[in-house]
């Protein structure tokens, strides 16, 4: 337990992870101090009102007269207030390094560019149906300072790399970087070593880090293959027979991939990984095998919305980098026309990589959004480009016949249409019912 008595303590960043941390800190006998950007941040009326709140801007001079910081993940450590505190030698934490020195139960630690939330739930669900009382959350859900003080004998944790920037105690039971794309290339000005670096914290005094085989990237730094867990296609200590179609972990054929509601290549590595995370942590492998075939997914990822008229329509709105849309399509056999819908906030990133997926013959890309023209010039002869992703799916409707597909793996953020990806997937829902 760490003594925060007499510190002056400011929070940046408001939400369901701030109020978090203001209330872990009301607990320990400290009243801190909140500021936001926001002009109206989200739970400013879910604030006691002996705490301070400034809010439009940083305030500069409670900044540099604080004790610590805890910094929301969104606000970037490069920020010139946040680096002035760090010359100044004023510490400067997240949630989860708040977390980390608190926590009373071994911690599997997530993350990846791609992945990591359904893999966190998939080892959730594998504790929870093994009787283990369990808290998830982190970059998921729940805010990881909520699950404190709840009597859980495991913590499963997605963590961003914002949120691994600012972490120094996590000793996880078992971690994993799933695999590393370009992401959030407008916060990593450095290019990919720099947003790389910072995912790999999560390594830090592991004792279990598993790999995946399949990217070099995602291994800890002076380590080799062999000092870890490793997951992959068709070799690795957890593993699936391409030929066979089944799971395999050390050397024993434990499913085939045809008894799981999830479907696809990259979804049948995040079983793995999540097999090897919870055999690191000692969850029954009964329960484990039960989760893998009855899990059905979570919303927005690679989810079938509709199957009407032998047309299937999927939400794969999660895809918010060039990453994930590779994996959607990586081994995407669809028997007809596959009408792919990209488009959004690209965050600087290179959409080259989709090239080779997108040369098949049966493939029609609809661009919308702030970075449509660019994706649509990738493939000027089979694009078109429209303003908005409704204005695409009322120009695809008409089309389709049995066995085409509609994807959203739009590679790209959503803000610049859309409040979230969770509000993008349910408008292509929405008209996925209407149009379908």
């Amino acid at each position: 337990m760490v003594d925060y008595q007499g510190k002056n303590v400011v929070i940046i960043g408001l939400g369901i992870t701030g109020l978090s941390c203001v209330h872990f800190f009301l607990a320990r006998g400290v009243v801190p101090r909140v500021m936001d950007t926001r002009e109206v941040p989200p739970g400013v009326d879910k604030l006691p009102a002996n705490v301070e709140c400034h809010s439009g801007s940083l305030n500069n001079s409670w900044l540099q007269a604080a004790d610590l910081i805890v910094a929301s993940p969104g606000i970037a450590l490069a920020t010139p207030q946040l680096q002035q505190a760090a010359e100044n030698s004023i510490e400067i934490v997240g949630d989860i390094e708040l977390f980390c020195r608190e926590a009373d139960a071994p911690i599997v630690a997530i993350t990846g560019s791609n992945g990591k939330s359904t893999v966190t739930s998939l080892v959730g669900e594998m504790a929870k149906v093994a009787g283990i009382s369990v808290g998830v959350g982190g970059n998921i859900g729940t805010p990881a300072l909520s699950l404190l003080n709840a009597g859980h004998r495991l913590y499963v944790l997605e963590l961003s790399s914002f949120q691994l920037e600012t972490t120094s105690s996590l000793e996880a039971t078992a971690a994993t970087v799933l695999n590393i794309s370009e992401d959030h290339m407008d916060r990593y000005p450095l290019g990919l070593d720099q947003y790389r670096e910072a995912k790999l914290k999560i390594y830090h005094n592991a004792k279990n880090c598993i790999v995946n085989v399949q990217d070099a990237l995602t291994l800890p730094a002076n380590h080799t293959l062999g000092e870890c867990i490793s997951f992959g296609l068709n070799s690795g200590d957890y593993f699936f027979d391409t030929q066979k179609r089944v799971l395999v972990a050390k050397g024993k054929e434990l499913l085939d991939v045809n008894e799981m509601h999830l479907t696809g290549q990259h979804n049948y590595l995040n079983g793995l990984a999540a097999l090897a995370l919870a055999d690191a942590v000692n969850i029954p492998r009964s329960a484990c095998l039960q989760v893998l075939k009855e899990y059905t997914g979570l919303a927005h990822r690679f989810e079938l919305v509709l199957f009407n008229n032998g047309v299937r329509w999927i939400n794969d709105s999660k895809a918010t980098n060039v990453g994930s849309t590779e994996a959607a399509l990586n081994g995407l056999h669809v028997d007809g026309n596959i009408y792919l819908l990209l488009g959004g906030d690209g965050k600087s990133a290179d959409f080259s990589p989709l090239k080779q997926y997108i040369a098949a013959d049966n493939y029609r890309l609809y661009c919308f959004g702030r970075d449509g023209k660019a994706l649509a010039d990738m493939a000027p002869e089979k694009s078109v480009l429209t303003e908005t992703m409704e204005q695409s799916l009322r120009q695809i409707a008409p089309q389709l016949k049995a066995g085409d597909m509609v994807l959203l793996s739009p590679a790209c953020a959503s803000l610049d249409q859309f409040k979230s990806f969770e509000q993008r997937g349910t408008v292509f829902a929405q008209l996925a019912q209407e149009l379908g």
